[in-house]
């Protein structure tokens, strides 16, 4: 698996994705919240305990982030454990039953894929009243953040029952990474703007041919990079906006299935299946694209190439088109402390907050369009890193039903062998989409 896309996986299940956060830790264990009951009123002080999904590999941003958190509220300190689940109906399942056994945290970050499932089970607490009682506080974050992330979440995290249950965060679209120095050997202009399917084959021909380079690693399966960027770009997704009907067999969806094979078969894009190191092909010059959020950035980063990378928007078919994907920060229902936990959601809507995790490297799009537009989130960022805000103006959340974890293994396996040809491309899709019938 490629830097790249490890980085993608761990963002899809950790998140971060991702409020103010987006990578984190595994820290201590988690222990009782300890103190009085607040009774969601009391003053906010104590430890606080944070649960999310994610491994050790995440613990830096966390660590540095409720750091930052605690000099702002010396009163109350944040204990968070991550649960290295493969899932998130395996995530939302252990910590219903840890709660049961008396491991209650108060906080969870859940990413688009958890959040309805997670709310549908019952363990997490109205955040209304609390809304209602800091009202300027939350209208000023609203004020600065797409009126479509709040209310995707009010749609997609709740149990339409009319109540909230999240404060939503930091976000990701998927863009392409544009390696300028393949496409100037090639002797191919960058994209200017919006470019279709056709430019984009196009200059991955040319690439070939002049430079032998390939043009995007394509075969790796994974909904929200490889599959969705496709199928939104061409007018289609896996499943209708309200979640409960496959269209993984249409024709749009066919005919873009259709188009990524073809990439593969021309030797536009390395032969699925293998191992294909991404960012050491991009750092020499044998890789000219890849798709991602923002996490790609600290890999470029990392590989010194900022100033050989442009971000671009995905090429078209039918029109513009991306899925996204956004932190959600609840607070459980069974937790006693309540305030302490209300006052942490509240300091992640600050733009102190906001900016503070775009400088140290956050992997996510900061949910304030004024942060998303400054120098903590732009600089030493790739040209073009403001497409990443401009196209949740055309995004459409990741299709995140109760049943997700399963939704996204059938449609992975059901693209994998139409691209590869292990069966012919609408036989494929239209068995997978006939397992997301008998799932939703």
């Amino acid at each position: 698996m490629t830097t790249f896309h490890r980085a993608a996986l761990t963002r899809r299940r950790a998140l971060h994705l991702t409020a103010a956060a987006a990578t984190l830790p595994a820290a201590s264990a988690l222990t009782g919240c300890g103190g009085s009951d607040d009774g969601g009123g009391s003053a906010a002080t104590g430890d606080l305990s944070l649960v999310y999904l994610g491994d050790a590999t995440q613990q830096k941003s966390f660590n540095a982030l409720f750091d930052e958190f605690n000099k702002a509220h010396p009163e109350i300190r944040i204990k968070a454990r991550g649960i290295a689940a493969k899932d998130w109906a395996t995530f939302a399942n252990t910590v219903s039953t840890q709660i049961a056994g008396g491991k209650v945290p108060d906080v969870v970050q859940v990413a688009t894929e958890g959040q309805r499932l997670f709310a549908s089970k019952g363990l997490l607490e109205p955040l209304d009243s609390y809304i209602e009682k800091d009202k300027k506080t939350v209208d000023a974050y609203f004020a600065d953040v797409d009126p479509k992330l709040r209310r995707w979440t009010q749609k997609y995290g709740s149990t339409g029952d009319g109540r909230t249950y999240y404060i939503p965060g930091g976000y990701n679209t998927v863009v392409m990474y544009l390696n300028t120095e393949v496409f100037a050997k090639a002797g191919v202009d960058l994209p200017s703007g919006e470019w279709t399917w056709d430019d984009f084959r196009r200059a991955g021909v040319r690439i070939k041919e002049r430079t032998g380079a390939f043009l995007l690693p394509v075969g790796y399966g994974f909904p929200f990079v490889d599959i969705l960027p496709w199928l939104l770009t061409n007018g289609t997704s896996t499943l209708n906006s309200a979640w409960d009907k496959g269209t993984f067999a249409s024709a749009e969806a066919v005919e873009a299935a259709g188009f990524v094979k073809s990439l593969v078969d021309d030797g536009l894009s390395p032969k699925p299946g293998g191992t294909f190191d991404a960012g050491a092909q991009l750092a020499k010059d044998k890789l000219a694209a890849l798709g991602g959020g923002r996490w790609p950035t600290l890999d470029v980063r990392r590989l010194d190439m900022v100033d050989k990378v442009r971000i671009v928007s995905w090429p078209v078919k039918a029109g513009q088109g991306t899925p996204v994907g956004w932190d959600g920060w609840p607070i459980l229902k069974a937790s006693k402390k309540k305030q302490a936990a209300w006052t942490f959601l509240k300091w992640l809507m600050s733009k102190d907050a906001s900016r503070f995790y775009a400088s140290i490297g956050g992997t996510t799009v900061p949910a304030r369009n004024s942060v998303a537009q400054s120098a903590s989130f732009t600089d030493d960022a790739p040209k073009g890193t403001p497409e990443l805000a401009e196209a949740i103006g055309y995004a459409t959340p990741i299709p995140s039903p109760n049943q997700g974890a399963q939704m996204q293994a059938a449609v992975t396996q059901g693209w994998q062998a139409a691209i590869t040809g292990t069966k012919p491309v609408r036989e494929a899709l239209e068995a997978a989409n006939s397992k997301l019938g008998g799932l939703l």
